[in-house]
């Protein structure tokens, strides 16, 4: 892995939920277990954490309203997937989340005015779209296996005029994407190899010969569920080993705990929309 080749952009803007009604009231992924205690008021301040980080960074962060009912709101990612003004909303897999799409699209129509598309296909925004803007003239990397429709990328692609490529997960704790491969910046990127089919394996292999290989360890660290702004990779402090290898290709690692959001199956890109606008 070379060190970092593009600039990293010091004013990116993030979309966030604080967790105010974060609760595990039900198992709609192999991490989330309703008999085990969830502390609101640590998930908050953890959050809080994070979110001051992004700040300390030189980043904007919008918030979006929590809503009662809708515990997982927190995971702001899934919400919807933004290029250059446009966003691709969310239509989710599971009936608990459903109604978390209109609070994005509300977001993103009426608060930013930015057009907004309604999906057709079962998609979870950057939850399973990753952008480099600067690989290949902007290519998409978009996961399917578990939460997102490969009909979707089509629709995706028609939508934002970005080539997408699909990719297969094939391990269920690895259910989204941005839990199994991570943007380092705007042309290279880290993921699990394992956590994808054969296929998909020669595919980023031929497509990114240069990325950081991370092992099954540091994807059940968390530690690919990351945010970098090309120079600062912010992820979860248990992924300690992660840390190590994104120092030593180049990146300034930031570490956040984020345990109890971990509950819920998601952590620091979990929390976090980027608003590409």
């Amino acid at each position: 892995m070379t060190s970092p080749s593009v600039t990293a952009d010091p004013a990116r803007s993030y979309l966030m939920c604080p967790p105010e009604h974060f609760t595990v009231e039900y198992a709609i992924n192999p991490w989330m277990d309703p008999g085990q205690p969830v502390d609101t008021e640590l998930a908050l301040k953890q959050w809080d954490g994070l979110r001051e980080t992004l700040v300390g960074l030189g980043h904007q962060i919008h918030l979006l309203s929590p809503r009662p009912g809708l515990p997982d709101m927190v995971y702001t990612a899934n919400g919807a997937f933004s290029v250059d003004g446009t966003a691709f909303g969310a239509r989710f897999t599971h009936p608990q989340r459903a109604p978390e799409a209109a609070a994005h699209r509300d977001f993103y129509q009426q608060q930013l005015g930015w057009r907004y598309v309604r999906p057709t296909e079962t998609n979870e925004g950057d939850g399973d779209f990753a952008y480099l803007p600067a690989a290949y003239g902007g290519t998409i990397l978009a996961g399917y296996g578990f939460r997102t429709d490969p009909d979707a990328h089509r629709q995706l692609q028609e939508t934002l005029s970005r080539p997408v490529v699909s990719l297969r997960l094939v391990d269920p704790l690895f259910y989204h994407l941005d839990t199994a491969l991570a943007a380092l910046d705007d042309e290279n990127i880290a993921y699990h190899p394992a956590a994808f089919s054969p296929a998909s394996q020669r595919v980023l292999r031929q497509l990114f010969p240069h990325a950081l290989l991370a092992s099954r360890a540091d994807a059940l660290a968390f530690g690919l569920n990351l945010v970098s702004d090309g120079q600062h990779v912010v992820l979860n402090s248990e992924a300690t080993t992660m840390a190590d290898k994104l120092a030593a290709a180049g990146y300034q690692p930031v570490l956040v705990e984020l345990t109890e959001l971990h509950k819920g199956g998601g952590s620091v890109k979990c929390c976090v929309a980027e608003l590409r606008g």
